[in-house]
């Protein structure tokens, strides 16, 4: 759907339908396309009908491209997702395209997002919707809210860098900060310390690029932006409400919204994203205790469940003590378990952890780093229970599963011996991974 007619929350999320009343209000949001949640699964799923239909969606779209998720419910005033949903800037062209939406995806359905969700009592499936916009490379960008959310006074509080916003909203540099009254006044103008600027990378993704020496403290908005700003500001409150968070970019003179949310942290971004990697076998869940009970059949249908998930070298997978709702088979690299600070093994392509969190959704038991670039076939409890609940064949056969898996570990006693998951008596399976063979 074209940016502008976006206008279902329950399809396309808070974003895509927040930027969507922007445009229907005449503000100056950069044109764009939203995907409803159903068509960013099956997209991150690689389902080819869809994935077409999305390259002749964007094709007018010119190039590179800022990918960002709209959940449902995403920046209320009452659950900000913040940091929680990642944005993929400086996406090269539409063969990137699906890399990065399926990494969209698996944010919403990540462990800090399922935390999250679990605390503020919303543990329901994500509905993840996209929005698609030519990526804008800014002069300076920075947030603005609408009201000081520091003292509560009744003015702008307006933050800027050079380049992307990004460098303000992860807070990789003291920005400029001013403060504006209503009717554009301006109250108070402090320089920052922007050593760097992000600009976007010839090759995907964004860099950081030195500022010149005597624009690191120097004030990067002129007075007429300032004013601008302060329209925008009006602007935003007429369409949205009052207290709002914004975001903004000045490029070539124009000034353009980016966002407007009810007034949440800071949000991050995401290195450029890899290429998918083959769907896992049927075969691949022979080695997986849980699975491997299973007629053949029904192992095909749950390894087309799967859907390809990629972190970075030094990426934090799962953390000890945080919800899952996610379990992980490994396609390439390695990476590292450790438990209360300790190491414990490594895992390697073709091992997995974390098929209990399909279970019992409750917290990991141990945290898996990234030892290098790290690409997993990942199913999430949302798309297993379901198959489960419609297939009481596969429901027999995993509880018969359990039961004999538990009766072993029984049998096997107290002792430092492995158990059937491949860990110690008495530990948690959930990300300990499966017997070394």
């Amino acid at each position: 759907m074209p940016l502008a007619g976006a206008d279902e929350e329950a399809l396309y999320g808070a974003k895509a339908v927040g930027l969507g009343d922007a445009l229907r209000a005449g503000l100056p949001v950069p044109q764009g396309v939203a995907l409803p949640g159903p068509e960013v699964g099956a997209i991150a799923a690689g389902e080819i009908p869809t994935t077409a239909a999305l390259r002749d969606a964007v094709r007018l779209l010119p190039t590179p491209l800022a990918v960002r998720s709209s959940c449902v419910d995403e920046d209320s005033a009452g659950a900000s997702f913040a940091g929680q949903h990642l944005t993929v800037l400086n996406v090269p062209s539409v063969d990137d395209l699906e890399a990065a939406i399926r990494k969209i995806w698996w944010s919403a359905n990540s462990d800090s997002a399922i935390t999250y969700r679990k605390r503020l009592g919303v543990f329901a499936r994500p509905s993840v919707g996209v929005v698609v916009q030519s990526l804008l490379q800014s002069d300076t960008a920075g947030v603005m809210f609408t009201r000081n959310p520091i003292t509560g006074a009744d003015e702008r509080l307006i933050e800027a860098s050079w380049g992307l916003g990004e460098a303000v909203v992860s807070g990789r540099v003291i920005p400029d900060s001013y403060r504006v009254a209503r009717g554009g006044d301006v109250l108070d103008r402090r320089p920052g310390f922007k050593k760097i600027a992000i600009r976007a990378a010839p090759d995907g993704g964004t860099s950081d690029e030195e500022v010149a020496a005597d624009l690191v403290e120097s004030l990067c908005l002129r007075d007429e932006q300032l004013e601008a700003l302060s329209a925008l500001a009006d602007d935003c409150e007429r369409v949205y409400g009052a207290g709002r968070d914004i975001e903004w970019a000045f490029t070539g003179g124009d000034l353009y919204l980016l966002q407007c949310r009810a007034v949440t942290t800071s949000a991050g971004g995401v290195p450029a994203a890899t290429a998918a990697a083959a769907p896992p076998s049927s075969e691949s869940l022979l080695h997986v205790p849980l699975f491997s009970d299973l007629a053949p059949s029904d192992r095909v249908a749950i390894a087309r469940l799967f859907k390809e998930r990629a972190f970075a070298p030094g990426e934090t997978v799962t953390k000890e003590g945080s919800e899952g709702a996610a379990f992980y088979l490994i396609d390439r690299g390695t990476a590292t378990v450790t438990a209360r600070g300790e190491f414990r093994r490594t895992l390697h392509p073709g091992e997995y952890f974390g098929e209990i969190a399909l279970i019992d959704q409750g917290a990991r038991s141990a945290t898996v780093t990234a030892d290098d670039e790290l690409v997993c076939h990942g199913i999430t409890l949302w798309d297993f229970r379901p198959l489960v609940r419609n297939n009481p064949a596969i429901a027999w056969t995993l509880l018969q599963t359990l039961a004999r898996m538990l009766r072993e570990a029984t049998d096997a006693g107290p002792t430092s011996l492995p158990s059937p998951w491949g860990i110690a008596s008495g530990q948690s399976a959930d990300v300990l991974g499966a017997p070394r063979r």
